[in-house]
């Protein structure tokens, strides 16, 4: 029976003897465990700073050397390293990438409880009461609700973290790996992975494998280890609309002088519903129609809205729909708007311009051209004028609707086949490391890049996370729960040393 369909997969004693073997290993290293995870959070590995990403590219490449992985690190012109390792199992048969990506998103530190690369160690999350733990100097084992705060703690270096950590584990144990072990680790993740591509395709021969382990993304909202097949995609764009050429008297000139904060407002509405339904004629005619493997994983998922709304602090969602049946069809996101002034600094004026940020969460089988492509015929249908520029005298006087549109370029969906026998090794190699039933999810709801390694492999592609849901991903205050980080290592122990297909 295929552990989607049940969501428990029969656990053997050898993969239980695996976990508890890996379990006293860890229960025994923790400040071990945790003293090279400091160090790595510590490197500012964000783009604006590539300095801090050569420094831990170069740290990465080190720990992989001194486990006896041969090591590379692939780059091509203006692009942030590729840390590549590679060891090969006398007698495997099969090839696994691990791939997870070590840098992480901008910061504004006047955000953050405390500075963003200097990793602090809280009993709890910000505001539950929570106090600093000096881990250092603390007794293990560690209360495993402790929380390690840093940027990239969770989103992604923690996958290398528990990556490096399983196969110490492995080698203390004696126990070889089942499949020969390559690496990839990524540097420009959070910067849209301009250059990913071309470095794939440059080194598509010693990247080939039999399956891709992606180690990005939040464990299941209800804590239960995650294993997803596939990711949205996006794009997106900022806009402005254009108003009168300078602030005129709201109260003389309203209801006559466009405003461009109501064009936005009312083009935002045109376009997306209250229950967030995109609007956009023709925008759901590609959408795949799922399988009755996908529907069986999406009903066995457990609820989580209640404890969601609590968290949050919101009254209901927007939709009717379950948080995973949300995620599978496309969205419409408002990122940000702007227009004028608010507050002790408004005016009683129209304001000359209004910004709009938009993207789009895309499923398969959508394009982001095709989707810009139905976005401004949607435009010019609803009487607007689209310009790449600053429009002039003559451009304002001949078109009553102006917006500028400046688009991403953006990446498609990706969804593989979670019923594939790899598919179903790998559910029953993680559910052997958890005590917990897995959640499966027939895709994640945000974007990763899954497409790329599909378009040049063609081998198959599951999500593999360990980061906690509420880890503050892309936020200020970024964390990574003890919990996780233990269960991180269990996975990729099973991952390393029981998958077999």
């Amino acid at each position: 029976m295929l552990c989607v369909a049940a969501m428990a997969c029969t656990v053997s004693a050898r993969a239980d003897t695996l976990k508890q073997q890996v379990d006293g290993w860890r229960t025994a290293h923790e400040q071990d465990i945790l003293t090279p995870f400091d160090t790595l959070i510590r490197f500012h590995s964000v783009a604006a700073e590539p300095q801090g990403i050569a420094a831990a590219a170069g740290w990465l490449q080190d720990a992989l050397k001194t486990r006896g992985f041969q090591t590379e690190l692939l780059a091509v012109p203006g692009a942030p390293p590729v840390v590549f390792g590679s060891l090969p199992t006398p007698g495997a048969t099969r090839t696994v990438v691990f791939y997870a990506h070590y840098d992480g998103q901008p910061v504004t530190p006047s955000q953050w409880a405390t500075p963003p690369f200097d990793p602090v160690m809280r009993s709890g999350p910000l505001g539950s009461g929570e106090h600093v733990v000096d881990w250092k100097t603390a007794t293990p084992p560690y209360d495993p609700e402790w929380r390690l705060y840093g940027r990239s703690a969770g989103d992604d270096k923690v996958s290398a973290l528990v990556f490096l950590q399983a196969f110490d584990a492995l080698k203390a144990l004696g126990r070889r790996p089942s499949v020969n072990i390559k690496v990839v680790w990524e540097g420009e993740e959070e910067a849209g992975s301009p250059h990913l591509q071309e470095i794939l395709r440059k080194n598509a021969d010693k990247l080939s494998a039999d399956l891709w382990l992606i180690g990005d993304a939040p464990v299941h909202q209800s804590r239960r280890p995650l294993l997803y097949v596939g990711a949205r995609g996006i794009t997106g764009f900022d806009a402005t609309i254009y108003g009168p050429i300078k602030p005129v008297h709201d109260g003389h000139y309203g209801n006559w002088v466009p405003n461009p904060a109501a064009l936005a407002a009312e083009l935002v509405a045109e376009m997306r519903a209250p229950d967030g339904r995109v609007l956009i004629p023709g925008f759901m005619d590609e959408v795949r129609a799922q399988t009755s493997a996908e529907r069986k994983a999406i009903a066995a998922l457990p609820p989580v809205a209640g404890e969601l709304k609590q968290e949050f602090q919101i009254a209901q969602p927007e939709t009717t729909d379950r948080l995973i049946e949300a995620i599978m069809r496309p969205a419409l996101n408002v990122r940000g708007l702007r227009a004028g002034k608010v507050g002790t600094a408004a005016t009683n004026a129209i304001p000359v311009d209004a910004e709009l940020s938009i993207d789009f969460r895309l499923v398969p089988d959508q394009t982001p051209e095709h989707v810009r492509a139905q976005v401004e015929a949607f435009l010019r249908a609803k009487g607007w004028t689209i310009v790449d520029r600053t429009p002039d005298e003559a451009t304002r006087l001949a078109h009553p609707r102006i917006i500028k549109i400046d688009w991403e370029a953006g990446y498609a969906a990706f969804r593989s086949d979670m019923s594939s026998p790899t598919a179903r090794a790998v559910m029953a190699a993680a559910q052997s490391a958890s005590d917990m039933p897995l959640a499966i999810s027939p895709m994640l709801g945000g974007s990763v890049p899954l497409y790329i390694f599909d378009e040049i492999f063609h081998a198959p592609i599951i999500g593999l996370p360990v980061a906690n849901h509420d880890d503050n991903q892309h936020a200020a205050n970024e964390n990574i729960r003890l919990q996780n980080v233990w269960d991180g290592i269990d996975v990729y122990a099973a991952m390393m040393a029981e998958l077999s297909w």
